[in-house]
């Protein structure tokens, strides 16, 4: 039925019924204005909900058509099922590749010089960005907890590694594998092998942790590029002016608005920060804090053409697991779209250098017990840990109580080293 039709029925039902008034509704026919103004709302009432209806149908097409569905989490090993009521947990993973989904090399020309990254030989397929993001059911304040890319953990399948390489190793023993089956078409079989990788991060970080991942989101490298691109320039803040040839990051002290190339050097620079990846970390801690609170202050989730935008100007850098329903996801990630979320990076024992490369000792039971403490209300609240080597002064709007020297962001942006 056409919504005039609706509508027209509807105020048909309601001129129907008078010959049976109540003596309320007599009461109310003595005052004419009091009806036409509940009429008025009520009329108002119905149009905004047809329109509420048909902006969700609108944006449930476009954010679902085209986009890349993952199978990678069903028979995860000891991943309890995605639970109804309850909290849910979203990995989200941030792969360092200079490859579209079908094995493609990214514009060179683009890549190297506008987005100082390098070639397609640089990164891989490391996983530079693993942030466990946590919804309570109760609509409460979000946690998101990052892993740095370094920790050196039991990878299975393949012994202590960097985390951030559960991707690759797993990827490329994939396409091998397929190469040998006689899988020759280069789509098919990066998309097939990619699947392999996604499987053997998510059983990393499950079985590092041991909390359940409900659904999980993976962006490419142009990924952060894209979102700051669709979304406009965002608000970050420095406590240092920085100058950084390796990323391309030139950014003065304090708050300021960067556009989308210099979005991708921020979340990128680890040379000459005081302790390199874990300050890199929280610099994309604030690029997700920054994009919430333009999302928030510009008003883009409520404008039908500007959410269309930044749906297809993203999508096709992101991969979501096949259960997730990422319409469903804007309205139960209420505090994340509000920005009232705590951020944590999880703590760091120590450095050394193994097989030639640079990693960080952890202890995997503090980890658990930290990641349990910070995700369940009822604990007890986690001291602050401080990283080896000097670090920065704690930033302003920083919690000194929480863990791992957490940001507690309230719809702002934190500032950071």
């Amino acid at each position: 039925m056409h919504a005039d039709d609706r509508l027209g029925a509807g105020r048909h039902r309601s001129t129907s019924g008078r010959h049976r008034s109540t003596p309320h509704q007599r009461q109310s026919s003595r005052r004419p204005w009091v009806v036409r103004a509940v009429r008025t709302v009520v009329g108002l009432a119905a149009v905004s909900a047809l329109l509420v209806s048909g902006v969700g149908w609108t944006v449930y097409r476009e954010a679902t058509t085209g986009l890349t569905t993952s199978d990678a989490l069903i028979d995860l090993p000891d991943n309890r099922p995605a639970r109804n009521g309850a909290d849910t947990n979203i990995l989200l993973i941030g792969l360092d590749s200079r490859k579209d989904m079908d094995g493609n090399d990214l514009p060179a020309g683009f890549v190297t010089d506008t987005l100082h990254a390098g070639d397609s030989d640089v990164g891989g397929y490391n996983t530079n960005t693993l942030l466990l993001l946590h919804l309570p059911a109760d609509g409460g304040r979000a946690k998101a907890i990052s892993i740095p890319r370094d920790d050196y953990v039991d990878v299975p399948g393949y012994g202590k590694r960097k985390i951030k390489e559960a991707y690759g190793l797993a990827k490329a023993d994939a396409d091998s594998e397929l190469v040998d089956e006689g899988v020759t078409d280069q789509a098919p079989r990066e998309r097939r092998a990619r699947e392999a990788g996604r499987r053997s991060t998510l059983t990393a970080v499950q079985q590092l942790l041991r909390v359940p991942i409900d659904h999980f989101a993976e962006v490419n490298l142009l990924g952060f590029y894209d979102v700051a691109n669709a979304v406009g320039p965002i608000q970050v803040c420095l406590q240092d002016a920085v100058d950084d040839d390796y990323s391309g990051a030139r950014f003065a002290a304090g708050l300021q608005t960067i556009d989308a190339t210099q979005a991708l050097s921020f979340v990128r620079q680890r040379h000459g920060l005081a302790n390199g990846d874990l300050d890199r970390t929280k610099r994309q801690q604030a690029f997700v804090a920054g994009v919430m609170s333009k999302l928030k202050e510009s008003g883009i989730l409520g404008n039908l053409g500007e959410l269309r935008a930044l749906v297809a100007g993203t999508k096709q850098d992101v991969v979501i697991d096949s259960g997730l329903d990422p319409v469903s996801l804007i309205s139960d990630a209420g505090s994340v779209v509000d920005g009232n979320i705590d951020f944590y990076t999880l703590p760091v024992e120590g450095y050394e250098t193994v097989d030639g490369q640079d990693v960080n000792i952890v202890d995997v039971d503090r980890l658990r017990a930290e990641t349990a403490a910070i995700l369940d209300p009822s604990a007890e609240q986690v001291q602050p840990t401080q990283s080896p080597g000097p670090a920065a002064d704690p930033a302003p709007g920083s919690d000194s109580d929480s863990a791992t020297a957490g940001a507690h962001v309230d719809g702002g942006v934190p500032c950071v080293a």
